[in-house]
C-alpha cells in the first residue's frame, strides 16, 4: 500500500512538471534561477508580445471584471497546446485545466481528452473538442470547455510545438537515455529517425518526435510519459545550469514567438512567486470518465455525466464557489 501511494505521488509530481514546462518554460526558469527571474521581470517587450486579451463578449462564463490577487485568490488556468494545421487553422491538441487555491494550497488538474465529444458554441454543433480552436481561436476553445466544465476560465496559456523545439535548440539540445531502439518520423523533414538504446543527443525536432512517439512503445502511454519526463528533466537541468544563463534572452524570444496568454504583464512576477511557493505541492489529478464510441464512422470519447458532476463539484470547492444542486441541465446533450 505504501509503495502504491509513493508511485501515485511520483506520478502527480511528474504531471505538474510536464505540464508547466510545456506551457510556460519561462516561469520554471524564473522559479529556478534568480538571474532568470530578474531577466523575466525586466523583459517587458516579451511579456507584452505574448499578452493577448480575451474577448469576454464571446465567453458566457466569465468573471473578467473581478480583480484577482494571484498569491491569495483562487483562480483557473486553461493550458492549450496548439497543433498547427494546413490552411492556417489549428487544433487544441492538448487541453489541461488547472484550478489553484493559494491559501489552501489545493491544486486540481484535469486533462480533457482531445476526442471528447461536446457542443462547440462557435460552430453550433457537437464534435471533438480538439476542433474547437479552429472555429474561433482561444475564445471558441474556452466556450467548448465551459460546455463540459462549469467554472470560469480566468487565464489561459497557449503554445505550439514550434515553441518546444525552439527552447531545446536554444539550449543546444538535450541528452536522453533511450530505453529501447525504435524509429519515429520527424515533423519537418518527414524523414525517419532511428533512436538507439542508450545515451543520445537530440535537437528540438528530434526531441519532439521522441516524446510524441507512442505506437512503437510496448508500454503505450506509460512509456511515452516516461520519455516526456526524461526530456523535461533534461530541459530543466540545462535551463538552470550556469552555461545557459547567457541564453535567457533567446529563450524569451522563443516564448514571444510561440506563446500567448491573457495573464497581464503586471501579474507575471506574481505567478513566478506563486510557482516557487507551490512547486512541491502534489496535484489532485482528476479524470474525466467516459466511454469510446463511433458516430457515423468517427471515433469519439463520450464523457460520463456523473463524472462531470463530480469534477464540477471538486473544482467549485477549490475555487470556493457555491455549487449548484443540479449541474445536469443542458449537459446531457454531450451524450
Amino acid at each position: 500500500m505504501a509503495n502504491s501511494r509513493s508511485e501515485r505521488k511520483k506520478r502527480r509530481k511528474f504531471r505538474f512538471w510536464r505540464f508547466l514546462v510545456f506551457v510556460i518554460i519561462l516561469a520554471i526558469i524564473g522559479g529556478i534561477s534568480y538571474y532568470a527571474y530578474d531577466v523575466f521581470y525586466s523583459a517587458k517587450n516579451t511579456t507584452k508580445k505574448i499578452y493577448q486579451k480575451l474577448d469576454t463578449s464571446k465567453i458566457k462564463n466569465s468573471r473578467a471584471e473581478e480583480p484577482i490577487e494571484i498569491t491569495k485568490d483562487p483562480f483557473t488556468i486553461l493550458l492549450v497546446g496548439i497543433e498547427n494545421q494546413e490552411g492556417g487553422k489549428g487544433r487544441s491538441d492538448v487541453l489541461m485545466l488547472l484550478t489553484v487555491n493559494p491559501e489552501t494550497k489545493q491544486i486540481d488538474e484535469l486533462s480533457i481528452p482531445r476526442d471528447t465529444r461536446t457542443y462547440i458554441p462557435a460552430a453550433d454543433k457537437r464534435t471533438k473538442i480538439t476542433h474547437s480552436y479552429g472555429y474561433g481561436g482561444i475564445e471558441a476553445t474556452i466556450g467548448a470547455v465551459n460546455e463540459l466544465i462549469d467554472v470560469p476560465i480566468d487565464y489561459y496559456i497557449t503554445t505550439n510545438f514550434q515553441g518546444f523545439e525552439d527552447i531545446v535548440d536554444t539550449l543546444g539540445g538535450v541528452k536522453v537515455d533511450v530505453p529501447f531502439t525504435f524509429k519515429a518520423q520527424l515533423t519537418k523533414s518527414l524523414k525517419w529517425k532511428t533512436y538507439t538504446k542508450g545515451p543520445m543527443e537530440l535537437n528540438g525536432n528530434e526531441a519532439l518526435a521522441y516524446v510524441r512517439m507512442r505506437k512503437s512503445d510496448p508500454r503505450g502511454d506509460f512509456g511515452r510519459n516516461e520519455r516526456q519526463k526524461q526530456v523535461i528533466k533534461a530541459v530543466i537541468n540545462k535551463s538552470a545550469s550556469f552555461s545557459s544563463i547567457t541564453k535567457v534572452d533567446n529563450i524569451l524570444d522563443n516564448l514571444g514567438n510561440n506563446v500567448k496568454t491573457n495573464i497581464p504583464p503586471s501579474k507575471m512576477v506574481s505567478f513566478v512567486r506563486l510557482y516557487s511557493q507551490l512547486k512541491d505541492t502534489s496535484l489532485n489529478n482528476l479524470k474525466l470518465k467516459g466511454q469510446d464510441d463511433y458516430i457515423n464512422g468517427v471515433y469519439y470519447y463520450i464523457p460520463d455525466q456523473q463524472s462531470l458532476d463530480e469534477i464540477n463539484k471538486t473544482l467549485k470547492n477549490t475555487l470556493e464557489m457555491e455549487s449548484p444542486t443540479d449541474t445536469s441541465s443542458g449537459k446531457g446533450e454531450n451524450q
